[in-house]
């Protein structure tokens, strides 16, 4: 089982255009049997999360930026239903998106705008594998241009693009396999 981060967009045109593809997300995440992370936010993380939890998923887990559940709720008015555990960091969005995708083993990205953007920067300078599903617009469609122009990449790095949340589970899945082939025990 891997943890599988969705990241995407909390407001903004793309949670219109994404959310069935974010339901869609989590619910693949489900199927293939992982652990979905998200930022405990709203939007389309919230949504992967939703669809997670209908299609039977065993541990949703959201890391949040505020310090308490009460702090979560009612300074920040996040969502708390679809998720197992959340853990309350009390780093703010900026420590927040640096532990999320650090502790996650792979990332999905849905549309987004800054933080999104923030949160691909975290997975390229960490070495995590990524992979944007494309079709909800926002910084998710921009990324392959961004690419280009902040060349070199990292050596290594591992950044998928895909349509199908069924096949960019399915391949994120494939290169954790590899990567992680010598720690079967670990991963079983």
């Amino acid at each position: 089982m891997y943890q599988i981060c969705v990241s995407g967009a909390a407001k903004g045109d793309s949670v219109e255009e994404g959310k069935e593809l974010a339901r869609a997300a989590g619910a693949a995440i489900a199927e293939a049997g992982h652990a979905l992370m998200t930022g405990a936010t709203i939007g389309l993380p919230n949504y992967a999360a939703e669809g997670y939890k209908a299609a039977g998923g065993k541990m949703s887990l959201g890391i949040s930026p505020a310090s308490s559940k009460v702090e979560h709720i009612r300074k920040y008015r996040l969502p708390t239903e679809a998720y197992d555990v959340i853990l309350y960091s009390g780093l703010h969005y900026v420590g927040r998106d640096a532990l999320l995708i650090t502790s996650s083993d792979a990332v999905i990205s849905i549309g987004g705008r800054l933080g999104t953007l923030h949160e691909f920067t975290i997975a390229m300078e960490s070495d995590t594998p990524i992979g944007f599903l494309q079709g909800a617009g926002g910084v998710s469609e921009q990324i392959a241009a961004l690419m280009e122009l902040a060349q070199p990449l990292r050596p290594g790095a591992i950044v998928l693009f895909d349509n199908s949340p069924e096949a960019l589970v399915k391949n994120l899945t494939k290169t954790l396999d590899l990567e992680n082939a010598k720690y079967g025990d670990i991963y079983a």
